[in-house]
């Protein structure tokens, strides 16, 4: 390699090389309509995948005890025992299984367990194959470890959203190292059924491919205590990595803490992945998440409670819209909702946060398949909703 070698007074500008990949990746859609919706205090924000609780003052008191108490080291690089322990439990509860804290490992958020993932599985080229529509971010940790996307949509239908085994089976090929799926689903609410999640685990076994199962909603579902989980059918050194997150049933968004349940003779490896990116999760916030998951229980079902009360609200006025088609979901806290004559789903929720001064998700965030539509978020107060379901009725009408 031959470099320059003039006086910097004489060199001209030279741009540094930017991983293609990289590069080519797209500006997130729901933050531009973020950006528009925080510059304004007038528009009701639903773009966001949160809820207006703020989080609950025994989760706030744990992370304040645990700094008095001096946790503000270096610790664990997979978590501290504690809270390991703590998700096991948890977890072996809800699945009715045993699950073993060594299969546990904590992150500073969910996002970077997913990101870890694809770091850990992927070389240069290979592929995933993601059941979409889904949240962008979950498709952009791909190209961001080397791989390519290979996404299956679901069909929507008079009976919801539906996955076609047949057309995510013959998507995997030679290069394909895993399969993603967001279950229940961001934005669709769509919930994968036990026989299915028994096929593709089959399907995994024999191909050896890793099923990577995004499923930090599985406590926010309508119809049962719990949605499938495949940690419900798995053994523990089978090829499945489970995501969680206390963002959503906890209301713990900003704190970025997740987890995931992984075969146990993944630990090193996971070890070595965290001390080279993160160096591992702020000490203090994983004694919040202890407190969470011991004493939260009351709190995950109010929250429940609040989605259930604002799905039936904002499914009651988009009934009464004639250019709207959107069946209820039975799980998560979306409304994903079809526009009839809207072709630009970016332009259209700009356009709402100017005029109607409500901010919702463009379904092309999602990906094509999205295009045409629009997602909001329900786990707010009802007294919010109630008017943002309003503006937006004028506005759709």
């Amino acid at each position: 390699m031959t470099l320059a070698t003039n006086k910097p007074a004489e060199l001209g500008r030279v741009t540094p090389h930017l991983r293609k990949k990289l590069v080519q990746i797209e500006p997130q859609k729901i933050v531009q309509i973020a950006g528009m919706a925080l510059a304004d205090p007038d528009v009701i924000t639903l773009h966001f995948g949160e809820s207006d609780v703020p989080t609950a003052e025994f989760i706030n008191k744990a992370a304040y005890d645990a700094l008095q108490s001096g946790h503000t080291f270096y610790t664990h690089r997979r978590g501290i025992p504690e809270l390991r322990d703590s998700l096991a439990r948890h977890m072996t509860g809800l699945y009715g299984v045993p699950i073993d804290a060594d299969r546990v490992t904590v992150t500073p958020s969910a996002m970077q367990a997913l990101m870890l993932t694809m770091m850990g599985v992927l070389e240069e080229d290979d592929n995933i194959v993601v059941v979409g529509p889904i949240w962008p971010n979950a498709v952009a940790a791909v190209p961001f470890a080397g791989g390519v996307p290979r996404v299956v949509n679901l069909r929507s239908g008079n009976n919801g959203w539906s996955l076609d085994l047949d057309e995510l089976f013959d998507t995997c090929n030679e290069r394909t190292r895993g399969i993603f799926l967001n279950s229940p689903g961001n934005p669709t609410g769509w919930t994968v059924t036990r026989e299915q999640q028994q096929s593709i685990l089959e399907f995994a076994r024999a191909n050896g491919l890793w099923i990577i199962a995004d499923e930090i909603y599985t406590r926010i579902v309508y119809d049962r205590p719990v949605a499938p989980s495949f940690l419900e059918i798995c053994e523990p050194e089978d090829p499945v990595i489970v995501l969680g997150s206390f963002s959503k049933s906890w209301a713990m968004t900003g704190w970025r803490l997740g987890w995931m349940t992984t075969p146990p003779s993944l630990g090193g490896f996971l070890e070595n992945l965290i001390e080279y990116s993160s160096s591992g999760t702020a000490t203090f916030v994983q004694y919040a998440g202890v407190t969470a998951v011991e004493d939260g229980e009351p709190f995950v079902a109010s929250m429940v409670e609040r989605c259930r009360v604002g799905r039936e609200i904002v499914g009651r006025h988009l009934a009464a819209l004639p250019r709207v088609s959107y069946q209820e979901p039975n799980a998560a806290f979306y409304a994903f909702f079809k526009i009839d004559g809207m072709d630009d789903s970016l332009e259209f929720a700009k356009e709402l946060v100017r005029t109607a001064k409500v901010s919702v998700a463009p379904g092309s965030a999602f990906g094509p398949a999205g295009e045409g539509w629009l997602r909001l978020c329900f786990a707010r107060s009802a007294d919010s909703l109630e008017v943002a379901m309003e503006r937006l009725s004028k506005a759709l009408s």
